[in-house]
């Protein structure tokens, strides 16, 4: 599926369009002073608004696969194993929070220096140095980690969690450690293709290995001696697996024409790109880190309020999967038309994005709210936690709209480069406004519900602060930018 297209054209941009087609016509548009919206302008953000949705539909399809695996895990463990479901939920949702954003949030400076540099660069193999470059760095930014999960029973009990259920969730938690290398490689590897215009790759492979996580789990927790153990192990290998298809798919099928073979150029600008991948784990992780805090604040509450939370934070593990995804098409896009020098094409995109997200999103949040009194029985059997997952479905309906503002926003800002902006609203809102005042009223009878509350106020007011620097952004300025970025990162080093 072409990525790029010249949506003011008479003629339609998007048909016939494949994983063939030219990401970017020839020609650049000239800029304008302003933009305003008017009848003239409805015609090429609808065609804007569908060319994102075609694009990402298969990343979200992508995401949503991809995530299966843990939630496919958490549920075979809720089923078979009752007791232990808080413990595979805890320590899938920190691993999130830690290791797997070290994938999610890194690998997105590929969408600011790929992106950019595959349709404003020279060198065809540029793409494929950088993504050799982001193998290294978040290697190196993974391995902390590892040591972080080893230790992290003490970390938990410091934290006011049960010495029991922390001493479990580490041991979940190092049984990991192995499959989120295949977790970094494979979302670095399919940032690569995304750049490219290669979308769908991904999603084939997901297709692939999501079901076959399932019965990996299955039989490593019910018929083998590890038991809960059974299940880190098999999502690590669903993980490793994932990446092998995927590096088999870009080897004999599309998108080795990037690659050049190792570059020593790799190792140029490592301080540059692990500045750029550390603000985009800083963007993403503020967010998750916060439903971190909000999990730990959950597990002091009580039982049935962790119980809860570990239902509602696997539901919307996936369901932000859907701003997430439209956010990494419009980081890709507006990457490109910057490269590309296309002022007009990469507004329209950031503009249109915002419309898109905010319209899905309010009929997710419907779907929720109505299907509040079913929705938790899909993870579990108890009565009293479906009735108590009920009282808390509103905040959570209602966060989806203002999360799914901010996946939009924060994509044009990837795009940009400005992933230092969603990291400071971020920090600001989250842990000065949203975590204090959810804190203070779970603990004067809201319980969950406040919590959640405090959420729909932090991400709301992220969403507020980026928008207004998209929408006010020097759009001439950010194409100086951009190219200033790839002849900075110009790649002279012969192939290994």
């Amino acid at each position: 599926m072409a990525i790029f297209n010249d949506a003011t054209d008479s003629q339609d941009p998007y048909e016939t369009v494949d994983e063939t087609t030219a990401l970017l016509s020839p020609r650049s548009k000239a800029p304008s002073a302003t933009w305003r919206p008017s009848r003239e302008a409805l015609r090429p953000m609808a065609r804007e608004a569908l060319v994102l949705l075609k694009t990402s539909i298969p990343i979200i399809a992508s995401y949503i696969l991809q995530n299966s695996i843990q939630t496919i895990s958490i549920i075979i463990v809720g089923r078979s194993r009752p007791k232990d479901l808080s413990v595979a939920a805890f320590a899938y949702m920190f691993s999130t929070c830690s290791g797997w954003l070290i994938g999610m949030g890194g690998s997105t400076a590929l969408d600011t220096l790929a992106s950019a540099a595959y349709t404003g660069g020279g060198d065809k193999h540029h793409a494929g140095v950088l993504l050799q470059r982001c193998f290294i760095v978040l290697t190196m930014l993974y391995l902390p980690v590892c040591v972080i999960w080893v230790f992290s029973g003490r970390l938990f009990i410091l934290l006011g969690q049960d010495a029991d259920f922390s001493w479990e969730s580490a041991k979940f938690l190092t049984y990991l450690i192995p499959g989120g290398f295949g977790y970094i490689y494979f979302e670095s590897l399919k940032k690569y293709l995304q750049v490219q215009g290669l979308i769908r790759p991904a999603t084939y492979v997901m297709l692939v290995v999501s079901p076959l996580s399932g019965l990996l789990n299955y039989i490593f927790i019910n018929n083998s001696k590890l038991g809960l153990l059974g299940a880190p192990l098999a999502t690590g290998l669903s993980y490793w697996i994932s990446f092998g298809l995927l590096v088999l798919y870009t080897s004999y099928i599309s998108g080795h024409e990037c690659w050049g073979g190792w570059n020593k150029a790799c190792l140029n600008h490592l301080g540059a790109f692990t500045r750029i991948a550390l603000l985009g784990i800083i963007q993403l992780g503020t967010e998750f880190w916060a439903f971190e805090i909000v999990a730990l604040v959950a597990g002091s509450l009580g039982k049935l309020p962790l119980a809860g939370q570990s239902v509602l934070m696997t539901a919307d593990g996936v369901l932000v999967t859907i701003p997430f995804g439209i956010g990494v098409a419009t980081s890709v896009r507006v990457g490109g038309f910057l490269g590309a020098k296309d002022l007009e094409s990469a507004r329209r995109s950031a503009h249109t994005s915002f419309v898109l997200t905010a319209t899905i999103s309010i009929f997710v949040c419907l779907l929720l709210i109505l299907t509040r009194n079913h929705f938790a029985k899909i993870f579990t059997s108890e009565s009293e936690v479906i009735r108590y997952v009920a009282l808390v479905m509103p905040w959570i309906g209602l966060f989806q709209i203002t999360d799914a503002l901010n996946g939009s926003s924060g994509g044009a800002l990837r795009g940009m480069g400005k992933q230092h902006i969603g990291a400071a609203a971020n920090l600001t809102s989250y842990y000065i406004i949203a975590l204090p005042l959810g804190s203070w009223l779970a603990f004067r009878g809201w319980e969950l519900s406040g919590l959640w509350i405090g959420q729909c106020i932090g991400m709301g007011i992220v969403a507020s602060a980026q928008l207004v620097f998209v929408l006010a952004t020097d759009w001439k300025l950010e194409i100086e930018r951009a190219l200033e970025r790839i002849s900075e990162d110009d790649n002279t080093a012969p192939p290994v």
